[in-house]
């Protein structure tokens, strides 16, 4: 099936989170969505930088419904503040009122669980990989030190776009169709990690990509277009045992 953006139907009532708002890919999908009536949270470093994009989109559509979320995905700290005003905003007095879609560490654990008792498939997250996930340490992530000091550009590009898939598959297991909650009527959370292939954005300007991987990028993905470590649900399991204990260790969660 091809898509065009043309194609979108009318979303008037519909909330949508977006990460990365300011630019690139993010930018164009809250542009988007405002032309197509949906409120939109736009995730942005800073205010004035959400400001800016907010801006620009409006002159496009006068019309656009846009919130900045300010936070920073490299401080949690900014990220859990950001979360609670979203929930304040969209549930009132106990219920929720809107179908958020949002990615990143964003979607922490109450997020969802605040979110999940929504009508099955009117929330979804939507967290966006690449095919650069193959470009990994030989463990996959390195949990001793996940900032990779000593590593290139792709190879940690690679580790995150390996987390995002792991945790995407996490998030499925716990809030997703076949979950406990689920089978027990308590909610279901639909949730997907997608491959754009290679887009024209600043990351793709400013990419280091080895030629030989440039056939792999730019292929769109396809159904088990997977490495074996992004099936390793054991490995996943690890990764949501770390970032618990980071969360917990920080103040996020308890």
């Amino acid at each position: 099936m091809t898509f065009h953006p043309d194609s979108v139907p009318d979303l008037t009532g519909k909330v949508y989170i977006v990460t990365g708002g300011t630019s690139g890919i993010g930018y164009n999908t809250v542009a988007c969505l405002a032309q197509h009536g949906a409120h939109i949270y736009l995730c942005a470093r800073s205010s004035a930088k959400g400001s800016d994009a907010v801006t620009g989109i409006k002159t496009l559509y006068p019309q656009a419904r846009i919130t900045v979320l300010e936070m920073d995905h490299l401080s949690l700290a900014s990220v859990a503040p950001a979360a609670k005003f979203f929930l304040s905003r969209e549930i009132r007095n106990g219920k929720q009122t809107t179908s958020p879609t949002g990615s990143s560490p964003l979607t922490s654990y109450p997020l969802c669980s605040a979110l999940q008792t929504l009508p099955p498939g009117s929330v979804r997250i939507v967290n966006l990989t690449s095919s650069g996930h193959y470009s990994t340490p030989k463990d996959g992530i390195n949990f001793a030190d996940t900032s990779l000091p000593n590593a290139g550009g792709v190879m940690c590009y690679g580790q995150s776009k390996l987390t995002n898939i792991l945790h995407t598959k996490t998030l499925n297991k716990s809030y997703g169709p076949g979950s406990p909650s689920a089978k027990a009527g308590e909610g279901e959370i639909w949730t997907a990690a997608v491959h754009p292939g290679l887009v024209d954005s600043q990351l793709a300007a400013h990419a280091e990509i080895p030629k030989a991987m440039m056939a792999v990028f730019k292929r769109i993905a396809e159904k088990g277009w997977q490495s074996k470590l992004a099936k390793d649900m054991g490995l996943a399991d690890k990764l949501e045992e770390w970032t618990r204990e980071e969360m917990k260790n920080g103040g996020w969660i308890d």
